[in-house]
């Protein structure tokens, strides 16, 4: 983490947010268990090639839990570690949390702005699960409430979007980026997976100007992670020449990446997180097992101080 007072070369989320809201942030993962269109329930079929619902769910999400209960479980979670915030916001996270009737919808994201301790809404979804009715509701909660949606991006590329069966493509991401910018009292956040199949060094970075021009809030960058069991891992295995980030990318290239990034993006732009994380036993192949964020962060700070650089200083 970033010493107190400490002034960062690139625009930090939680710094952002602190200030936004008026003390340390905490998200608290809960799930609603309303999954993908992409893949029907009871479905073992369909998808994105790269996809592993369990791994966004953390253990107290994964037993039918209410929406309230969760929100105790997470706050019992975080506590136990030591982890306090002044600030609490229930994270829609796993699965596609836009994927129902608004009025069913209404009725979650109530259940969890009721609770005493959450100030907020973050819902995670796809740009091709949105509406004017379902962005309406969101804009209603918003007069009360800090609230936020996050699209999953993955990549600009229409040719990488179809490889990996993503389902839609990048026009489905500017129309549902542009339907909820109607509403500036809801935030828009962006998931980018780096190093997915036929992606190249340069094409992630030329991809940049795509999402500064999209008007978004913050971002969060994560490296491709291959989970067992999965389509993409079948790919890897037998095709590991697509795949950007093999055996010779490791921290030192991908932290070189992310500050080329870093470099060209908007510092309007947020930046949430640098990486993902999984767990060791549902991975196949991660470019940065056995590093941990905070290590991983310092080495992204270091480099782009290195080169005497900030956020958005090539535009």
């Amino acid at each position: 983490m970033a010493a107190r007072g400490e002034i960062l070369p690139y625009n930090d989320y939680g710094g952002a947010m602190r200030r936004r809201l008026g003390g340390r942030v905490q998200k608290l993962a809960v799930d609603a268990y309303l999954g993908c269109p992409h893949r029907p329930a009871g479905s073992n079929t369909g998808g994105c090639t790269f996809c592993l619902g369990e791994a966004f769910s953390p253990s107290y999400c994964r037993t039918r839990l209410s929406i309230t209960e969760q929100i105790d479980a997470a706050l019992r979670f975080h506590h136990s570690r030591g982890r306090r915030a002044d600030v609490y916001l229930a994270y829609f996270q796993a699965g596609t949390n836009t994927n129902a009737p608004v009025d069913r919808l209404r009725k979650l994201y109530t259940e969890a702005l009721q609770h005493p301790a959450i100030s907020g809404l973050i819902i995670g979804t796809r740009p091709d699960c949105i509406s004017s009715e379902i962005v309406n509701l969101l804009a209603e909660l918003s007069h009360d409430k800090y609230i936020a949606i996050e699209y999953g991006i993955e990549t600009t590329d229409d040719n990488v979007l179809r490889h990996i069966n993503r389902g839609h493509d990048f026009t489905a991401v500017e129309r549902a980026v542009a339907l909820t910018r109607q509403h500036s009292c809801i935030d828009i956040g962006a998931h980018i997976i780096l190093g997915l199949p036929y992606e190249t060094r340069e094409s992630i970075v030329a991809s940049i100007a795509k999402i500064n021009a999209l008007g978004i809030d913050y971002i969060k960058l994560h490296q491709l992670q291959i989970y067992h069991n999965t389509p993409i891992a079948e790919e890897w295995q037998t095709h590991p020449e697509r795949f950007l980030l093999g055996d010779n990318f490791g921290a030192e290239q991908y932290a070189a990446l992310v500050v080329d990034i870093l470099r060209r993006l908007s510092p309007t732009i947020a930046i949430d997180r640098f990486l993902a994380r999984a767990p060791r036993h549902m991975l196949l192949c991660s470019p940065l097992a056995g590093i941990d964020s905070d290590t991983f962060r310092r080495m992204v700070i270091n480099r782009i101080r290195t080169l005497n650089a900030t956020q958005g200083d090539i535009l």
